[in-house]
């Protein structure tokens, strides 16, 4: 079937590969932070409660475009861009269903509203699992519902 010849050369390499890729799994490992570095908690920051939010005509595109990539970084594993659950819930049409002061407190004082607020603890019940803080400032809380506002169809 395989001569020797042949047979010896295919292990040679394959052997020459598995090294190369050991060298590159030890270097890459000696980069990389311990177990423990990487498991060691960032400081929670929590927002002060918004009392009120001013809303831009027409949408700031520059704003959308920040929220967009702070959504596909921070949010885009637990929630979806249509009203599919995920983990949380879709986000089509959310900004004609609350309030912005309520998407902005919501986005930056999760422990707050689902301590006082009836329709946060109304979504953890459904969702099942409660939000996590991801340390969104309110500056890009604000880009974010900017974005949610051009996932509607605002303008």
């Amino acid at each position: 079937m395989f001569s020797k010849t042949t047979l010896l050369t295919v292990l040679l390499a394959l052997s020459i590969a598995s090294c190369t890729s050991k060298k590159q799994a030890d270097e890459a490992a000696k980069n990389s932070p311990t177990p423990s570095e990487a498991a060691t908690p960032q400081p929670e920051v929590h927002g002060a409660e918004m009392k009120s939010v001013e809303l831009t005509t027409p949408l700031n595109k520059e704003w959308v475009s920040a929220g967009k990539s702070i959504y596909d970084t921070k949010c885009l594993a637990c929630h979806k861009l249509t009203d599919e659950k995920l983990v949380g819930p879709g986000w089509s049409g959310v900004t004609r269903k609350r309030e912005p002061v309520w998407i902005m407190n919501m986005i930056t004082n999760v422990e707050m509203m689902l301590e006082k607020d009836e329709e946060a603890q109304k979504l953890l019940e459904q969702c099942l699992v409660r939000m996590p803080n991801q340390n969104v400032t309110q500056d890009d809380a604000r880009k974010i519902l900017e974005f949610m506002r051009s996932n509607d169809g605002e303008k």
